[in-house]
């Protein structure tokens, strides 16, 4: 059966386009080291017919059965991403693929990359369709809920290497870095050694694309600095992220912002997320236009958002820059206390911008999101965060991708919200001690439910309401009178 497995790896690799014929020798050889065998059968083979991740996980199985692996996380990723690597052209053969697809258009370029980091199964795709997610109506359009179910858990063991391990290696300096690219990964840091990326060289300095191995949407890229510095919003990220629009007409990209509270997960490495995909907040409307008198060239509009949102248009990249760049210095010395908002608290600052840049219909946008991360004894937290009523739901930080309209909520919700949907239809009492309270309010508005398709359909419904609130907790400017302020501030 091992044999089965593994010829059907090949000619999938070989369907897929990883490998050529006459590689094929060659990648058998190598896979058959990697699982300790020595010799292969002389009669045809009938090749299992499935998927790469499918037939991977039949492989690792039967190194583990073997004896080749212990039955632990990292041992099984480790060989897993070792085997796909085989089959991996290096660094050198993919960027000059990538290169000449680019000569044809970037929609080629970034369909062969991305097709490759599947085929690869750098993207873990098996994973991915695990997550639960879904579109729902709100009253500022059609959000996206996913329930992020991808990732797995570790077991006790691999939890029991990794606090035996003495964490001395400082190699690569973080998940982000270029180094990271085959690097066959250790205990307690990832398998990485079917990982490739691709040389952007942007603004003067070489930046490196690639995908994430967990995508939230289609076509989730990471563009990260050859440098390992950290994050920082300014004037060369805002030339960055239009430049990058114009290399790549067809994607968005957007960055995290570069305080704590407000920021991303990994603020020590300067990174961008891309992608191909339209975000709920892309198809927003304007709330209304007004004139950013420096720039008469611009258009300029607040959005209809949760958030706080101020859009640019235009048609010069280095306009635009100048523009958002003074937005940005405006607001990092902002304060407004009829709004909550103070810029600084002794010499920590509080204010920074999430911005997100795509070319659309001939014209360049940036959108930048005002951000605020100070807090309160009241708001532990974050004034402007997730605030404790919704915490059952989110309360975690409110990244880029949620920002745009799509939320990434905790696992733990899929066993949660099943035990809701069946106290909404009258089957049980188990609710969660912090989800009763709204279980409670639902079934007083909505009775009780008799079909086990209504429950849930209220359930992800009301669901896409407490998103918006979580974006509604983190808006800094939530009357339009607040924004008008900073609008005379900006033009005087």
């Amino acid at each position: 059966m091992i044999y089965q497995h593994l010829v059907g790896l090949v000619d999938q690799a070989l369907e897929s386009e990883l490998i050529e014929p006459t590689d094929t020798d060659y990648v058998r050889n190598q896979v058959m080291n990697l699982l300790g065998l020595e010799s292969f059968p002389e009669t045809a083979i009938e090749p299992a017919n499935d998927t790469i991740p499918n037939l991977l996980e039949h492989l690792i199985a039967y190194a583990i059965e073997q004896g080749v692996i212990q039955n632990i996380f990292d041992d099984k990723e480790i060989l897993s991403a070792t085997i796909m690597n085989c089959f991996v052209a290096r660094p050198s053969v993919i960027n000059a693929l990538f290169n000449e697809k680019y000569m044809e258009s970037p929609i080629a370029a970034t369909d062969y990359f991305y097709e490759l980091s599947k085929n690869s199964n750098y993207i873990q795709m098996n994973r991915i369709q695990k997550n639960i997610s879904y579109k729902t109506d709100t009253r500022y359009g059609q959000m996206d809920i996913t329930i992020n179910l991808s990732k797995p858990e570790k077991d006790p063991e691999q939890i029991k290497r990794e606090r035996e391990m003495k964490q001395t290696l400082s190699y690569p300096k973080c998940l982000l870095c270029k180094e990271n690219v085959g690097y066959a990964g250790r205990i307690g840091y990832p398998a990485r050694a079917n990982h490739r990326v691709v040389t952007i060289p942007l603004t003067g300095e070489n930046w490196y694309l690639q995908y994430s191995p967990y995508v939230y949407y289609n076509e989730h890229s990471i563009l990260l600095s050859e440098e390992h510095r950290d994050m920082k919003i300014d004037r060369h990220g805002f030339e960055r992220l239009l430049t990058f629009t114009d290399l790549f007409p067809h994607y968005f990209i957007g960055s995290n912002a570069d305080l704590p509270i407000v920021g991303g997960s990994i603020l020590s490495h300067d990174h961008y997320q891309a992608g191909r995909y339209e975000f709920a907040m892309t198809r927003a409307e304007d709330a209304f236009v007004f004139n950013l008198d420096s720039y008469p060239d611009i258009t300029a509009s607040v959005v209809k958002w949760p958030m706080s949102v101020i859009r640019l248009k235009g048609k010069e990249i280095d306009n635009l820059v100048s523009a958002a760049d003074e937005i940005l210095q405006t607001w990092r010395n902002y304060s407004d206390k009829s709004a909550d908002v103070l810029a600084f608290t002794g010499k920590t600052p509080h204010n920074t911008i999430t911005p997100i840049a795509r070319k659309r219909h001939g014209l360049f946008e940036i959108d930048l999101v005002l951000r605020n991360n100070r807090t309160t004894a009241e708001y532990p937290s974050g004034i402007f965060h997730p605030h404790a009523d919704v915490h059952h739901i989110k309360k975690e930080n409110i990244g880029l991708i949620e920002v745009m309209g799509l939320a990434v909520l905790p696992p733990r919700l899929k066993e949660e919200l099943a035990e809701i949907q069946q106290f909404l239809l009258g089957n049980a009492n188990n609710v969660e001690a912090s989800h009763l309270k709204w279980a409670e309010q639902l079934k007083a508005q909505y009775g009780t439910l008799s079909l086990p398709e209504d429950a849930k359909a209220l359930l992800e419904k009301e669901l896409g309401k407490k998103f918006v609130r979580v974006l509604e907790d983190a808006g800094v400017l939530k009357e339009t009178e607040a924004f008008e302020r900073f609008i005379n501030t900006l033009n005087n």
